[in-house]
């Protein structure tokens, strides 16, 4: 099949040059002028070199930056609705197995007034938090309710082929989905084996720290564009045990 494709390429170019060919000669033997010929073959074939940079190097590179814009656009808007529906929700469910999450929930009351660089430290901070998950802290049978209750919303969103420019994001879906699986395979999960327990604590762990990542970025992202959705993340953040829903 490409074999063919490629053939078909040679038949079309071979065949335009040749018609090309036909009408140069065409044009020589009525005006007998070949030096008219190659003063307009010579400047056509220099001004393919301008040609090329314009299409390509420059409208074709201002076009793709802007269909970049538009797809990240659209990525911002699918990555709050998941927040939206779960994706805080979880954050809260996920941080009850880390019994270091007092070290690290301290620095992520975020701020009206904090800016890029503030954000910036936040994350090397959380890039050397241990989380130290334990199976046993939290409500693992909370846990499993929520994602069956939006595993087919996790599916979703994992079906948008828009995703594939956001690799992060990507990868923390397919975090959340083998999770979801391994919970819901199991009818007990109050009393774990050892190896379970262990088990399950490295995917919620692996899961928690891609949440984590996403949701710092997602947050920064409402400063710098949506304020008026920003003041309502704030108020719901759930590292922040003052955060309310209701102004004051």
């Amino acid at each position: 099949m490409q074999n063919s494709r490629i053939n078909q390429r040679i038949f079309w170019g071979i065949l335009l040059i040749l018609l090309s060919v036909f009408c140069y000669a065409v044009h020589f033997f009525v005006f007998r002028d070949a030096h008219h010929i190659f003063i307009y073959l010579v400047g056509d074939i220099a001004f393919v070199f301008i040609e090329v940079l314009l299409v390509t190097l420059i409208i074709h590179q201002l076009l793709s930056e802007r269909e970049k814009r538009a797809i990240m656009q659209k990525l911002n808007m699918v990555i709050g609705a998941f927040f939206t529906r779960l994706g805080t929700v979880l954050l809260k469910s996920f941080s009850a197995f880390d019994e270091t999450n007092g070290n690290i929930a301290k620095h992520l009351v975020v701020e009206q007034e904090w800016s890029q660089e503030h954000f910036n430290k936040i994350r090397k901070v959380m890039e050397k938090h241990d989380y130290d998950i334990n199976p046993a802290s939290g409500d693992l049978t909370g846990l499993k309710k929520l994602l069956l209750e939006d595993s087919d919303f996790v599916l979703r969103l994992l079906e948008n082929p828009n995703l594939l420019e956001h690799e992060r994001f990507t990868e923390l879906l397919w975090a959340v989905s083998p999770l979801t699986e391994e919970l819901a395979h199991r009818t007990n999960l109050q009393n774990l084996a050892s190896t379970d327990s262990k088990h399950l604590a490295g995917d919620i762990k692996r899961a928690y720290r891609l949440l984590m990542r996403e949701w710092l970025s997602y947050m920064e992202h409402l400063k710098r564009e949506y304020p008026y959705l920003f003041s309502l993340a704030l108020r719901t953040n759930p590292f922040d045990p003052m955060a309310s829903v209701e102004l004051k």
